[in-house]
């Protein structure tokens, strides 16, 4: 068996969502075409404010008919608020499953392989009453799984993974740079295509009109991101969120999450050109700090000499 580890993500709670409708609703709601959500693959996806802004990303799996959203646990009550008010007379209903369901990240070499799951982004398929699937952001990031909470360690340890801590995992997730929903984007100011949800698969700019489009289809068409949250390495003590990344006097942006030398900064593009054509050391909070742009990626050209 191949070398793979497992963490239990005790921040991430399990929201279903059912009934006739709960397609066509959620069509409406969120970033990604819900249409693309089969039970043999899984979706990403964001939930905006009517201005553009960001509320709330989560991952999307089907099981049995039902829709079951792996979100943030401490935020799972507040989705679903939001939901019911845009709910009217939709046949729709919401449900907590944490108490049962449990959420767990899996990572490690040909994760894909050991799982028995095809490597595409998102490929899903069932395992003990519950769905395993590629991480639809990235496959890199290595598989997801929804399971029952009172056997999901015992399911993963048969699978050939070696429990790992949430911290572990936590630096995998950086190192690939990776968002970890409102650790990283701050709720009603955020942009999506400021945090790399276009190259993550979590926005459809084909589907049909949903909650906050109008903005995020005039950030990507018009070129308008001017900012992005970056991978750096830090060398010094972790920098707390929110610090500001300074090149001298000049403020490039600011942390995001960081764990052991590595973390998420977000940065002013145009301004982090220039520091690094002038050779400018790059600072937060006395530690030195190189940003890493993720193979995954796309940034827009800056002129460094401007």
């Amino acid at each position: 068996m191949m070398a793979i580890q497992y963490s239990i993500l005790a921040d991430r709670g399990v929201v279903e969502i059912s009934g006739e409708e709960a397609r066509s609703f959620l069509q409406g709601m969120i970033s990604n075409d819900i249409d693309k959500l089969t039970p043999g693959e899984a979706l990403y996806a964001a939930f905006l404010t009517p201005q553009g802004k960001y509320l709330f990303d989560f991952f999307i799996v089907e099981q049995d008919g039902a829709l079951f959203f792996d979100v943030e646990a401490a935020r799972r009550d507040e989705l679903i608020k939001r939901f019911t008010l845009y709910r009217l007379r939709a046949k729709v209903a919401f449900a907590d499953r944490t108490d049962d369901l449990a959420v767990a990240a899996i990572w490690g070499n040909d994760t894909a392989a050991a799982l028995g799951l095809d490597p595409a982004p998102g490929t899903a398929k069932a395992l003990a009453d519950g769905r395993i699937y590629i991480d639809p952001r990235l496959a890199a990031a290595g598989a997801r799984t929804i399971l029952p909470a009172a056997t999901l360690s015992a399911t993963l340890d048969d699978s050939g993974a070696t429990a790992a801590s949430p911290g572990e995992y936590d630096h995998h997730r950086l190192a690939l740079g990776l968002p970890d929903g409102s650790r990283d984007l701050i709720v009603e100011k955020s942009l999506l295509l400021e945090s790399g949800f276009d190259e993550l698969h979590g926005v459809d700019f084909e589907k049909g009109c949903y909650v906050g489009q109008e903005l995020t289809a005039r950030t990507k068409f018009r070129g308008l991101v001017r900012k992005r949250l970056l991978r750096v390495n830090v060398e010094g003590s972790t920098p707390k969120p929110g610090t500001p990344v300074m090149a001298g006097d000049v403020e490039l942006g600011e942390m995001r999450s960081a764990r052991d030398g590595v973390g998420l900064a977000l940065l002013r593009l145009d301004r982090l050109a220039s520091a690094e054509a002038d050779g400018a050391a790059i600072q937060v909070d006395g530690a030195a700090l190189t940003p890493v742009t993720p193979d995954w990626a796309v940034l827009p050209k800056i002129d460094k000499s401007a």
